[in-house]
């Protein structure tokens, strides 16, 4: 069974754009002038394992049904009624204008379920935008760059429940959705091994070659009556050591794999423990944004577990200071000893990333924070003021605060309160995002 989905908004948010990068080829003309697209076009979209049907629509704008604009927006309003899924867009760049707030109160009094897009948000120049979208009601808007392909992991996550329950009929949208957990790492340190192990069979073909899987390979499986979709992945290399194309595109479609994973598990050899290229494979990991745990294959080959654990621990602290705590689960991939660690260690992993804390808890620690430790002061002799913050999203744990003078707050300050919000509220072992804005708190209308 497919979905449909529709790319609406008004004309130059880059609704062309994304459809042109989700179908993977430029089937929509591109150009910066406004209502280059006037027809819908559809194809046949891809987004990690998803596929689905999507439109690309002419730019909504508000004209006489006679006119070409307005017979443009009926063409537009026929394909919202018509998906199951619509994806608004809004230039982050520009910020929200009327139009997009009249269109946004249009969509909500329709049953079609909305996902808002924040367009254009590579680098910070759309930061401010994407927090004018929270206005238009429409939930929580993902950032994403269509032009350079960022952001689409958030926009799976978004997309994946609902399409679920729209082919599977259930009404129940909050119902939780299979994990997507990838195993990754080095060449031979026992990925496959694993899976076969986690499986129960030789699905995948091992041996001492390195380089034998070259595929990313996505099986559904469940554990402890919990459905999961396990992918196996290439090994990956330092660049520098890749002079193949097939090891090329293997490598890339590793990346994919960590991009759209949930959980994802870096396979050491114990021998060989937290080499350079472990530690770029993890902090790629932590950049996307997932949830990581540090497997250690090969542990019965370790004569003093002891000292190894605590070389392992030293290393993790000095070498990735972006995520304190990360989880260790040691294990024999042939043997199939420290298999339920690690598994448990997966689920709790996976229920940490998809915490979230309310607002009136968040700013109670605030206070206690600045109380404990208050800000320095600004470059205009005053105290910088924190006002106000909020988690904007989960998967991973991302928050904003508000504050007098962002520039002014120095980076030791960001630390503090991220180690006190990982220490505070459970965080250990997964990224968290602050994002510092300025301003008053948005949430509070003016008197």
């Amino acid at each position: 069974m497919s979905i449909t989905v529709s790319i609406v908004g008004r004309p130059n948010t880059g609704k062309s754009t994304l459809f042109n990068r989700l179908v993977g080829k430029r089937l929509a003309l591109v150009d910066d002038q406004p209502g280059v697209t006037r027809d819908r076009r559809e194809g046949v979209a891809k987004l990690g394992d998803l596929s689905f049907k999507i439109i690309d629509t002419a730019g909504l704008e508000k004209a006489a049904d006679e006119s070409l604009e307005g017979r443009m927006r009926l063409q537009t309003e026929q394909a919202v009624f018509d998906s199951d899924v619509v994806l608004m867009l809004v230039d982050a760049r520009v910020g929200i204008t009327p139009m997009d707030q009249h269109f946004a109160d249009w969509l909500r009094t329709l049953s079609v379920p909305v996902i808002l897009v924040a367009n254009k948000c590579e680098g910070r120049g759309g930061e401010s935008g994407r927090l004018e979208a929270y206005g238009l009601s429409l939930g929580d808007p993902i950032p994403l760059s269509a032009e350079h392909g960022e952001g689409l992991a958030e926009l799976y996550d978004a997309l994946r429940p609902i399409v679920d329950k729209v082919i599977s009929g259930i009404v129940d949208r909050e119902a939780a959705t299979e994990m997507q957990l990838a195993i990754v790492g080095r060449p031979n340190t026992g990925k496959s091994t694993l899976v076969n192990h986690l499986l129960g069979e030789e699905r995948l073909l091992t041996g001492p070659e390195a380089g034998i899987t070259r595929d990313s390979i996505a099986l559904d499986w469940e554990y402890d009556g919990k459905p999961l979709k396990l992918i196996d992945t290439a090994g990956l290399r330092r660049r520098s050591r890749i002079d193949d194309k097939v090891e090329r595109l293997s490598a890339f479609d590793t990346t994919r794999a960590i991009q759209y994973a949930q959980v994802v598990v870096l396979m050491l050899d114990a021998q060989t423990m937290l080499e350079r290229q472990d530690l770029t494979i993890a902090r790629q990991v932590i950049e996307e944004g997932r949830a990581l745990i540090i497997a250690v294959n090969k542990w019965d080959l370790i004569k003093n577990e002891k000292a190894a654990m605590l070389t392992l621990n030293n290393r993790l602290e000095t070498s990735l200071t972006q995520v304190r705590g990360i989880p260790i689960a040691t294990l024999s991939a042939l043997h199939g000893s420290g298999i339920k660690g690690l598994m448990r260690a997966v689920f709790k992993i996976y229920d940490v990333w998809n915490r979230r804390i309310s607002t009136a808890k968040l700013n109670e620690w605030l206070a206690v924070m600045l109380e404990v430790h208050p800000p320095p002061l600004g470059s205009n002799g005053r105290r910088i003021r924190l006002r106000y913050i909020t988690q904007t999203k989960a998967r991973p744990p991302t928050f904003a605060v508000w504050v007098s003078r962002p520039k002014d707050l120095p980076e030791a300050y960001n630390r503090y309160l991220i180690n006190g919000l990982r220490e505070d509220f459970k965080f250990s072992g997964v990224p968290i995002r602050l994002n510092i804005k300025t301003g008053e708190n948005p949430y509070v209308k003016n008197k």
